[in-house]
């Protein structure tokens, strides 16, 4: 029988746990159908096809949290935010402020490293449509707090997004960690103190939808990893 995961004592027992799991038949069957009928421009790539494991620096004081792996992006690749668009963004950004020991993110095998940089998801799985549904999300929940148990050294927190922004928060709950009252709101840029120490800071997440609209443009990302930076520096 398999170890409850709150038992496990390490990031990378969570990260088997992650690729191995099919809790979700409709994600599952997504992920072969995507496989199977790609797009034209990865025709010859095989594609990873299966969760895709959170990574970085185990002792990082940023934590970023995502929302999904993208059909033909992270679930091609096998590594978060590799291998599309918001990934560009997202590790341009992340390069500028010494969070990335590179500014792109073509495939797992690209010599990508985080510096005192998590990234983690809300789905380990790539949905249709980028739309999870909420029995997903929740069956997702319980390796995000087995991360937050392990990542003790976090100190800002980075959501992509409002549904990353709520997960970080349930997961506070589920782990009896203290909130402001009243409850944080997500807003782009917003910093919020929480009162175990730690800093939530949202962004709105680099997806096309929102950067090929300029509701986020590239100072506006650039930003909150410069604020990020500035709080793990000078507190």
């Amino acid at each position: 029988m398999a170890q409850p995961l709150e038992a496990l004592s390490s990031i990378a027992q969570i990260q088997e746990r992650i690729i191995a799991c099919q809790q979700c038949p409709r994600l599952v069957a997504y992920l072969q159908q995507v496989a199977e009928q790609k797009v034209r421009r990865f025709r010859h790539e095989t594609y990873w096809a299966r969760p895709v494991p959170s990574f970085g620096d185990e002792q990082a004081r940023l934590l970023i949290l995502g929302l999904a792996p993208a059909a033909h992006g992270g679930n091609r690749t096998g590594r978060s935010f590799t291998g599309d668009r918001s990934g560009e963004w997202l590790y341009g950004a992340l390069h500028v402020h010494g969070f990335a020991n590179q500014p792109t993110a073509a495939h797992r095998d690209d010599n990508l490293r985080l510096q005192d940089c998590f990234i983690a998801q809300v789905l380990h799985c790539a949905p249709p449509a980028n739309k999870p549904e909420r029995q997903e999300i929740h069956n997702c929940q319980p390796y995000l707090l087995a991360e937050l148990r392990l990542l003790t050294n976090v100190q800002v927190i980075v959501p992509l997004g409002g549904l990353a922004f709520d997960a970080y928060l349930r997961a506070c709950k589920d782990l009896s960690m203290p909130l402001p009252v009243p409850r944080p709101r997500f807003g782009h840029g917003q910093l919020c103190r929480l009162p175990n120490g730690r800093t939530l800071l949202p962004s709105y997440h680099p997806s096309q939808q929102n950067t090929s609209t300029g509701r986020l443009t590239r100072p506006m990302l650039d930003q909150i990893f410069a604020t990020a930076r500035r709080i793990l520096e000078t507190g």
